[in-house]
């Protein structure tokens, strides 16, 4: 059974002595990011919350796919057997070692609790076999500086739209620690409708690359399938466009399913880009950026730098492996998360439920 494709790398954990200094006025502020919330083990390593030395990520994809989604225990399993190797291999690429970092961030929430568990375990031991400090990361808070980390210029204040599996908001970043939620979505989150409406196709798993790549040959004019709330506030709604597709196709069984595919990508697509730009009128916003595994699509981030040129607003997207799940984001959050509020208690737990907000 494949668990993941990274190098083989040394295991060695070199421990360090006690600094005197604070760990924000070292001349090599680096920080180790572990995330592992849901289904990608990864580990980065994130000079002053800007410059990315390292970024390992090993995949679980091939795992679970043969049971259409992701099973926890499976996770959590492989998460254990993997994070190690990982680990060294992020330090090994960054050329540095343990007794160098200034500290280890690690995903806390939200996420699946088994996961979130492993990384957050290993994340402790680290710090105290390092002797540097713990800083608990909010997984959201981190896909708001995945922008950021690759266009650290992006001006305040900033809107985020941040769209995956399993959230889909509109996040107003007035600065580093100070945010504000806009909207959020009432039902399913953009990715959840993706990975449905791709299994009801029969296209596989995950659900967003293969709606991505089913589209290509469709017609996304040729079903008309609702666009919920386009014009209600900047909240979002995908439950009801996922009953259409499933509807319009028992009720037409020879429809094309790349037109499927084509026309419920562009019902989603249009109303996170419509809803975008009105959340950055709304409040003044500077510029508008991108984060979560579905800002990887394809239409997603066409359409999105386009109103953005049409509104003379400054727009930036993410490199595709910033957009998904990675340890880099979860450096970056957590080097600003300690320089404002200092290290995490070493008892702070894993918290499947963690809310960036709470409305």
């Amino acid at each position: 059974m494949r668990k993941g494709s990274i190098a083989p790398a040394p295991l060695w954990w070199p421990t360090g002595r006690v600094r005197s200094e604070h760990p924000c006025s070292h001349p090599v502020p680096l920080v180790l990011g572990i995330e592992t919330s849901c289904d990608e083990t990864a580990v980065a390593v994130v000079r002053d919350g800007t410059e990315v030395l390292s970024s390992v990520v090993s995949s679980q994809v091939d795992l679970h796919a043969r049971y259409g989604g992701v099973v926890p225990e499976v996770a959590s399993r492989a998460h254990t057997e993997l994070l190690v190797p990982v680990t060294a291999q992020a330090l090994v690429e960054a050329g540095v070692t343990g007794r160098q970092l200034a500290a280890v961030a690690a995903t806390t929430g939200p996420g699946l609790v088994g996961a979130l568990l492993v990384g957050v375990s290993a994340a402790k031991a680290f710090a105290l076999t390092w002797q540097v400090p713990f800083v608990a990361v909010n997984h959201l808070e981190a896909h708001l500086y995945a922008a950021l980390l690759e266009e650290p210029d992006l001006a305040f204040p900033l809107v985020v739209l941040i769209v995956s599996g399993g959230h889909t908001m509109l996040v107003e970043m007035l600065d580093h620690g100070d945010y504000r939620l806009l909207g959020e979505t009432l039902d399913d989150a953009a990715g959840e409708a993706f990975d449905k409406v791709a299994r009801f196709l029969g296209l596989g798993y995950p659900g967003g690359p293969a709606i991505d790549n089913a589209a290509l040959d469709g017609d996304p004019s040729a079903i008309a399938f609702p666009r919920a709330m386009r014009n209600e506030g900047l909240d979002f709604s995908f439950s009801g466009l996922k009953t259409a597709v499933v509807n319009h196709v028992r009720e037409n069984p020879d429809v094309s399913t790349a037109d499927v595919a084509a026309s419920f990508q562009a019902a989603v697509v249009d109303v996170l880009v419509e809803k975008s730009r009105r959340a950055a009128a709304d409040v003044g916003a500077r510029a508008l950026a991108l984060g979560g595994g579905v800002a990887a699509n394809t239409l997603l981030r066409e359409q999105f730098l386009g109103a953005c040129a049409d509104d003379g607003i400054q727009g930036f997207i993410p490199t595709r492996s910033m957009c998904t799940d990675n340890a880099a984001m979860i450096a970056a959050a957590g080097w600003y998360r300690h320089q404002r509020l200092g290290p995490s208690p070493l008892d702070t737990g894993a918290d499947p439920r963690d809310r960036l907000f709470h409305r």
